[in-house]
């Protein structure tokens, strides 16, 4: 019982981190973000700050290598590196959920796939 309790606090902070990114990437100031865990703007940057700061540089080192020294983990969010998976997975929870669309491509059938900036970009087909 105590380990399932870790991980969901573990969950819950990985969801709050990922908000305040998502907030900071959208533009709102460390006031409005404050606001909601009761703080104020300094001790919301102070306690985001880092998190923000591996969000920016997973977009240059997407990789790291693990305690061996030999594997490499992926920084970004499984979508950054396999969009069309992504997409796939989203159509399929959309289509099994019943969102009202019966198309079985109801989340991606309006995207367009960008042309990768650079040769090699993981997860992304040249087309």
């Amino acid at each position: 019982m105590e380990l399932q309790a870790l991980q969901l606090i573990e969950l819950a902070e990985r969801a709050l981190v990922s908000a305040v990114i998502y907030e900071r990437e959208r533009g709102s100031s460390w006031a409005d973000i404050a606001r909601y865990p009761g703080i104020d703007a300094s001790e919301a940057e102070a306690r985001f700050a880092a998190d923000l700061t591996l969000w920016d540089t997973a977009f240059e080192v997407p990789y790291r290598l693990d305690e061996t020294g030999r594997k490499r983990v992926p920084q970004l969010p499984t979508a950054a590196y396999d969009p069309a998976w992504a997409c796939t997975q989203l159509d399929r929870w959309a289509y099994l959920q019943r969102l009202g669309i019966d198309d079985e491509r109801a989340v991606s059938s309006g995207l367009v796939m960008a042309a990768p900036e650079e040769e090699g970009c993981p997860g992304v087909e040249e087309g």
